[in-house]
């Protein structure tokens, strides 16, 4: 019975599984990583500073769209010194709807959880 519901739960799971579209990656592509890209900016340590500093993917969201619309040194995770390597980021023109949808495709193409494979 235990068997029947867990295999049930991965099912479901799986089916309702974030996927990420290709027009989701085209639109984080154009909106944040072009940028990221051409300031060679590391997105993989970004996402790892704010999971070891928050820990769950709601306060992640949050810190980062506080980031967004208001991009300055006392909003960023980033320590001070990044600032003076790196420019500091402009405002997006963007609703909130599409800045959540970018952090989400942001997340879900740089979670490191995706990467952990479990020998068989």
């Amino acid at each position: 019975m235990g068997k029947i519901i867990f295999v049930s739960i991965l099912f479901s799971v799986s089916v309702f599984a974030v996927n990420i579209s290709i027009d989701d990656k085209q639109q984080l592509q154009k909106n944040c990583l072009q940028c990221h890209h051409n300031e060679q900016i590391p997105n993989g340590l970004i996402y790892r500073r704010y999971l070891m500093k928050y820990s769950t993917e709601e306060a992640i969201k949050t810190a980062i769209l506080k980031y967004l619309k208001d991009p300055k040194k006392e909003n960023s995770i980033m320590p001070h010194p990044f600032f003076s390597k790196f420019s500091m980021k402009k405002v997006l023109a963007l609703d909130d709807e599409s800045l959540r949808k970018n952090i989400q495709t942001f997340l879900d193409t740089f979670d490191i959880k995706k990467k952990l494979r479990l020998s068989e």
